[in-house]
């Protein structure tokens, strides 16, 4: 990774460095992040070698663990995802990352889980767009109206210039502030139907939705499209037809064929080879070529070493912070 620990005595550092939401934020800009992971995969490392997410069920919902480990760092993030929508006034998502220094194995920092992944997943798209698309502008539909769709604008304007961005929910309450949110930063967006794929140029899919979202006829092969929403084998959010036209671009092999129901739900049914897919290091490095005269999908499930390698970095940025102060 490319922070690199720092090796402070334990009268200086103490307990572990509780580091909130807003304090991630205030550290690091999408922007950041997104030169982060591309760094990381430029400098060598291999998201094959990468730890594998865990579930385990309780009687609310779901406990999910995300290890990774280098030379200098390893962590864990830890999330719980409730069942259904309770009469609880708190998110469906709650969870810490805890990040330990890699030659000690001391623990050195626990981070807030939610704000972390709100971070990373949409970094983690940004960076598939940068090298994905074949113009720097152009109109976007978005599915999805939730913190992930939210965020999801925000890193899209680290890479990309939107023209417009049409938003597409079942919560069309929540689609009409989301677009006023968009409008706010001074670039035209409406609710709309899926059909509008048919006039967009990037397609972001945030949604929790197990089944597809348009049909892929109607996507322009000069489109990118990101899928993101799911990390499990039998969910997708785009059909088969879109992944049997598209060049496809995957985080890792190994962690595709565990958890990409995108990209696994056609393979099973013969309809797709996994020899299809790059591997997002491959494309960014350079070993692999993609087609742009068909559509590029980009299927994204999150791995841990994009995590850890945002939570060192912000780590050693308040650390600094609060030595040099």
């Amino acid at each position: 990774m490319k922070a690199r620990a720092k090796h402070v005595t334990a009268d200086v550092v103490g307990a572990p460095t509780w580091i909130s939401a807003e304090q991630i934020y205030d550290t690091m800009t999408f922007p950041d992040a997104v030169k982060i992971l591309e760094q990381t995969l430029l400098d060598g490392y291999d998201p094959e070698t990468d730890g594998e997410r865990t579930r385990h069920s309780s009687s609310s919902g779901l406990l999910l663990q995300m290890p990774s480990a280098t030379d200098d760092w390893c962590g864990t993030k830890l999330v719980t995802v409730r069942s259904s929508e309770q009469a609880v006034d708190l998110p469906v998502i709650q969870g810490v990352y805890m990040l330990f220094e890699g030659k000690t194995l001391r623990p050195v920092a626990t981070l807030e889980g939610a704000g972390l992944t709100a971070l990373r997943t949409p970094a983690v798209t940004a960076l598939s767009i940068r090298h994905l698309v074949s113009s720097t502008s152009g109109r976007v539909t978005l599915f999805g109206a939730g913190v992930q769709a939210a965020a999801h604008v925000k890193a899209l304007m680290a890479v990309y210039n939107p023209t417009a961005i049409d938003v597409v929910s079942r919560d069309q309450g929540r689609a009409q502030r989301l677009a006023e949110e968009i409008r706010e930063h001074g670039i035209a967006s409406s609710v709309a139907r899926s059909d509008v794929v048919a006039e967009a140029d990037v397609i972001l899919c945030c949604t929790n939705s197990s089944a597809p979202l348009f049909d892929g006829n109607l996507v322009q092969n000069h489109a990118v499209v990101a899928a993101i929403g799911s990390h499990d084998s039998h969910s997708r959010e785009v059909d088969t037809t879109l992944v049997q036209r598209s060049s496809v671009v995957i985080e890792s092999l190994d962690s595709a064929m565990r958890e990409a129901g995108d990209l696994v739900i056609p393979q099973k049914a013969g309809d797709f080879h996994w020899d299809r897919a790059a591997t997002m290091r491959d494309v960014i490095t350079g070993t692999a070529s993609i087609e742009f005269d068909r559509p590029r999908l980009f299927k994204g499930t999150g791995m841990p070493w994009q995590d850890l390698a945002l939570a060192a970095s912000i780590y050693e940025t308040t650390v600094e912070g609060t030595v040099v102060g």
